[in-house]
């Protein structure tokens, strides 16, 4: 995924699902304050997922199942509160399950599933 996509400030939506996208996910992402969908999925992406990602207050779904990502599950996920649906099963992500997620008020759908939480 291109580091130059997080120019993109107008963004509201970045579908790249079901690809063979691979690497980490750039941080400069995190850029992106007007993005309401981030789509991931399906791809074989790899390394952490980025904390900045914390950053995208209108953030509203996250869909990041179904690559290769390790670490631990950020804690500055809990402050996207206008997140409804966070997917970020079927990866290889471990630790704790954040408890800042328990501030995800508007969460309907959350999908840990098959990674080694703890």
């Amino acid at each position: 995924i291109p580091s130059e996509l997080g120019n993109l400030m107008q963004l509201t939506t970045l579908y790249l699902w079901n690809n063979t996208l691979s690497r980490s996910i750039p941080s400069e992402l995190g850029r992106l304050t007007e993005i309401t969908g981030l789509s991931l999925s399906y791809n074989q992406l790899s390394h952490t997922i980025p904390s900045e990602i914390g950053y995208l207050m209108h953030l509203q779904f996250l869909y990041l199942d179904n690559n290769a990502l390790s670490g631990t599950i950020p804690s500055e996920l809990g402050k996207l509160t206008q997140m409804t649906d966070l997917q970020i099963n079927n990866n290889q992500l471990n630790g704790t399950i954040p408890s800042e997620l328990g501030d995800l008020i508007q969460l309907s759908n959350l999908y840990l599933g098959d990674n080694t939480l703890s």
